[in-house]
Formats: C-alpha cells, structure tokens, sequence
C-alpha cells in the first residue's frame, strides 16, 4: 500500500509537485490518538506516527525526542509538537508523498511528506516553532 518509490535520485518536495506523475497515497479521515501499547493508527511522536499498521516518519522535519529527551525543554517541546499532530492529522483527509531516492530509513520506518492543501504538515510544525526543517542530521534541542 505504501511502498512507493520515488523515480530518479534526490527530490525537493517542490520536484514531486511539479511532477504530473507524483507519486502518493490519499488518505482518508483515520482518527488518530497518542500510541499506546497497540500501533495501528497513532501518532508516536511529532515526526513519527503509525497508519493502518505502517510506521511512517515524516520525512521533510525533526521534531524534539520524548522517548529520550536530554532535557526538560526537549520532552516538553515533543509532547507539544507529539499533540499537535494528532490535531493536524484528524483535521481531515491529506496526502502520504515520497521524496528522494529512499522508501525507508534505518529503522524501517516509511518516509513520507505529509500534504494537506498543497501545504506539508511538516512545514506547518516548523512555523510553529515546534520542529526543523529537516537537513540531513540531527541536531541538538537542549
């Protein structure tokens, strides 16, 4: 269902949407809640949620660990970026789109950007000062 693959080496998300052959995955309205010990659709963290029992990771940001914070500021800014997308995703229907030349990452996790309206969620954490743009590595919060 999610195993896409993206045609060619490294993508912006501006390349997949300007390619009329973008390859994606429209999503209905699931009901996403805070995981707990059953991963079937639930949101892990702010960058990491699960959909109908696939682990995707929001591939275009990083938000704050909670799993393994080093900090106080980066546990609370997690659990506030955690919330803030379990509301973004049940707002309503949005789009799983690939980018890059990668399906997975080093955990198994699907990389997905996810779109609503023409606009990443990803970017929309970013401006509300609760993730980064993603560059390649991760960078300290505390």
């Amino acid at each position: 269902m999610l195993a896409l693959n993206w045609p060619g080496g490294n993508a912006s998300l501006a390349d997949v949407e300007q390619q009329p052959q973008a390859l994606f995955q429209q999503v209905s309205s699931p009901q996403f809640a805070i995981c707990g010990t059953v991963r079937r659709t639930c949101v892990v963290d702010g960058d990491t949620f699960w959909l109908d029992g696939i682990k995707i990771r929001i591939a275009d940001i990083d938000t704050p660990e909670i799993s393994q914070p080093r900090c106080d500021y980066e546990y609370e800014l997690g659990m506030r970026a955690t919330y803030r997308l379990v509301d973004l995703l049940n707002v309503g229907p949005f789009e799983l789109r690939t980018i890059g030349n990668r399906d997975e990452d080093q955990y198994g996790r699907k990389l997905r950007v996810v779109i609503r309206d023409g606009r990443s969620l990803g970017d929309q954490l970013v401006s509300e000062g609760l993730a980064r743009t993603w560059t390649g590595r991760r960078e300290p919060w505390c």
